[in-house]
């Protein structure tokens, strides 16, 4: 049993709350544990130049840290993003990319933002999970206006952290099992059971492939779940 009570294989308590912000097409809050991230989607009719006279349009995504997310003070990057900032934005845009068709949105770009308000471990995988709920409520208002985006999302994508903690595989890592952690793994897939990334890093012993079977089949069990919580929320 964990500090907090959970089983090895327990996802935090999940919630997202959908409709979150009064301006985005499309926003939710979601809650994983004590973190939690605000996720948007707006439209804008541009691309970026490498995809002008294309006919296809681009999707991308920034994250932020508020100041307050987190125990000492988040210093915000004002003029230059720093590398994790940069590395995070790139996952969730790769990881929302997969999910849609770029020629059904014309030469228009979709804009994610994730900004997170506390973070107790797995803002990242937090981002991404509610971020594709924004996106698919972002589709619903838009396509009264242009109907082709309704069949532009291919599939859910959601994410979630592994790693191993005390020899042990655990799920869903909270700051205390993060910091930790012997190894630490991001997965992220679609609900056409694909990888879109697996981002896994021994911080102080090497793992072997049966612990990164073992760890991928918990974040596997990890993202069914997430995905049944997503489609209950996107369905009310």
């Amino acid at each position: 049993m964990r500090s907090n009570e959970r089983r090895p294989d327990q996802l935090r308590p999940v919630k997202i709350v959908p409709y979150f912000l009064a301006h985005p097409a499309g926003s939710c809050l979601i809650e994983v544990g004590k973190t939690r991230v605000v996720c948007s989607a707006f439209l804008e009719e541009t691309v970026p130049p490498f995809l002008k006279g294309s006919g296809r349009g681009w999707l991308t995504a920034e994250y932020n840290m508020l100041p307050g997310s987190s125990s000492q003070r988040v210093v915000r990057e004002r003029t230059k993003v720093g590398g994790r900032t940069h590395e995070i934005q790139r996952l969730i845009g790769r990881s929302l990319r997969s999910a849609f068709e770029m020629s059904l949105l014309g030469e228009r770009s979709i804009l994610i933002d994730c900004d997170v308000l506390d973070a107790d471990g797995g803002t990242r995988t937090a981002a991404i999970t509610g971020s594709y709920v924004a996106l698919v409520l972002a589709v619903r208002k838009m396509q009264s206006k242009f109907p082709a985006l309704a069949a532009a999302l291919k599939g859910a994508v959601a994410a979630v952290s592994v790693g191993i903690v005390g020899g042990a595989p655990f799920l869903d890592l909270d700051y205390e099992e993060d910091k930790d952690a012997h190894v630490d793994m991001n997965v992220v897939k679609t609900s056409e059971n694909k990888y879109i990334e697996v981002q896994g890093t021994a911080e102080s012993a090497a793992f072997d492939e049966s612990e990164l079977n073992q760890l991928l089949a918990l974040g596997s069990r990890g993202i069914e779940e997430l995905f049944a919580i997503q489609r209950k929320v996107l369905e009310a």
